[in-house]
């Protein structure tokens, strides 16, 4: 599951979006982002949300995986 990580952090530098925010927008936790940074594991069904909604704002970006 690191590679979702990997794509929020390449998001967050590209969109100038700060890790609470996105955590905020994302899942309505602002601490997402801290705690996955710590090793929160992430079940399937959240991970799939995920990767649904970072697909979702980087067409806007104009962004590819």
């Amino acid at each position: 599951m690191g590679h979702i990580l990997r794509r929020i952090e390449v998001y967050l530098r590209k969109s100038n979006t700060p890790a609470t925010r996105f955590g905020r927008e994302a899942m309505r936790d602002p601490r997402l982002v801290l705690d996955l940074r710590q090793g929160r594991e992430l079940r399937m069904e959240t991970a799939a949300r995920l990767i649904a909604y970072l697909d979702s704002k980087e067409n806007g970006l104009g962004a590819g995986r």
